[in-house]
């Protein structure tokens, strides 16, 4: 059986710790960047297949197939050596990925550039530390070996591939599954307000959790309309897509809206749509540009939308104010619901993201007047980071339900 590699964040060994490091140690590990990045893609399509469940409360392993790692995204830019050293032990270990996902992959791919680096820069004394000639001679091959594939880094950057990955949730009923083909495109390294161009660990958990138990999202058709929804930073549109086809056989086809800021990620997100509800049959999944620090409400936006969902949409401090804003805009009033998760990040630049959200979203027993008609947390729940699913810098996940107290 073919090795397959590991994630280049979970795997490499500290810089700050290298003289412990064996010849054999750095050698493997160098020969899994090969693996990755020096070996041609392979031509099969990941496909994510989901175990029937009936629990909401008590999941047990969640979707995925182990070896699709969620293309998230965490910058890193301008962090210390000694945060990468960090991420690189505290990581546990993983199971062996695809390396095509790997390789599409733009964090794990900034972070090896820097390890290269650094490593390089340090080998000196690395290389000098063993008395025995032929080990010193062969660590300084190493070294070279190295310098060579930091150098296929540099120059232009080569064209990255897209990745195609299929979905398949349960739905716990005679209707059957429901299926997502999502195209992923690679990270733009030099704008990060393109990552919605992959999907996320925390929206495949929510598709997971409300195909298997719609009811509990508020998405059942009203007798006498239909049901409106609205995706925010829909991204690559697993949420929205997978509403709208949970919904697809209702007597009231259902307005399903996915929005979103970036270009790239709005004509990735068209074609998303495009491939899961061909020309020949009806979509009835919109895409708008919403911009939340200066929104626009008009056409379908003038609304309001009795579902609004959204996963992994905080990267800043003042992101959480900009989308309460939004909501309280949107959200129909009484009965709307609005259900956003979010990955928790222990570490690195988005840590303590989380808290912002618990800032302008105060809980529902905090609320003196509820006559105000004030946006509030009514339950929050606590996932954690299950296998093959999410980024290593990912510890867990919150999931809230916010509505009118």
């Amino acid at each position: 059986m073919a090795h397959r590699p590991s994630p280049p964040t979970s795997s490499l060994p500290s810089l700050s710790r290298l003289p412990s490091y064996s010849l054999v140690q750095i050698s493997q590990a160098v020969d899994n960047l090969r693996s990755i990045y020096c070996a041609p893609a392979t031509p099969p399509k990941p496909v994510i297949t989901l175990p029937k469940r009936s629990a909401l409360r008590r999941p047990r392993h969640l979707i995925h197939d182990t070896s699709v790692p969620d293309s998230g995204y965490a910058s890193a830019d301008g962090e210390e050596e000694d945060e990468e050293d960090e991420i690189a032990q505290e990581v546990p270990d993983e199971p062996p990925y695809d390396p095509d996902v790997l390789r599409s992959d733009m964090f794990e791919r900034e972070f090896t550039i820097r390890w290269l680096t650094g490593f390089t820069a340090r080998s000196d004394v690395w290389v000098y530390l063993s008395d025995d000639e032929a080990e010193t001679d062969a660590r300084a091959a190493l070294v070279d070996a190295t310098a060579s594939l930091l150098s296929t880094f540099a120059g232009a950057e080569e064209e990255e591939e897209d990745i195609t990955r299929t979905f398949t949730f349960p739905t716990g009923s005679a209707s059957g599954a429901v299926q997502v083909e999502l195209n992923d495109a690679p990270l733009r390294s030099e704008d990060h307000t393109s990552v919605g161009l992959q999907s996320w660990g925390s929206s495949i958990l929510l598709a997971e959790r409300m195909c298997m138990h719609p009811a509990e999202f508020g998405l059942v058709i009203p007798a006498d309309r239909p049901l409106r929804v609205l995706e925010l930073g829909a991204g690559t549109g697993l949420l929205s897509i997978a509403a709208a086809k949970l919904l697809a056989s209702s007597t009231h086809p259902p307005s399903v809206v996915a929005t979103d800021y970036h270009p790239s990620v709005l004509a990735n997100l068209q074609t998303n749509i495009e491939t899961n509800f061909p020309r020949s049959s009806r979509s009835w999944v919109d895409i708008l540009p919403l911009d939340w620090q200066t929104p626009v409400y008009e056409g379908l936006l003038e609304q309001s939308f009795d579902v609004i969902l959204a996963a992994d949409v905080v990267y800043h401090p003042e992101h959480a104010r900009w989308i309460k804003s939004c909501v309280e805009r949107l959200l129909a009033p009484g009965h709307g619901i609005f259900w956003l998760i979010i990955p928790i990040r222990p570490t690195g630049r988005h840590e303590g993201m989380v808290d912002t959200v618990e800032a302008v979203f105060p809980l529902v027993d905090s609320v003196e007047d509820r006559g105000r008609g004030e946006l509030a947390i009514l339950t929050m729940e606590g996932l954690g980071k299950h296998t093959g699913v999410g980024r290593a810098d990912e510890g867990g996940y919150r999931m809230y339900k916010i509505g009118w107290a």
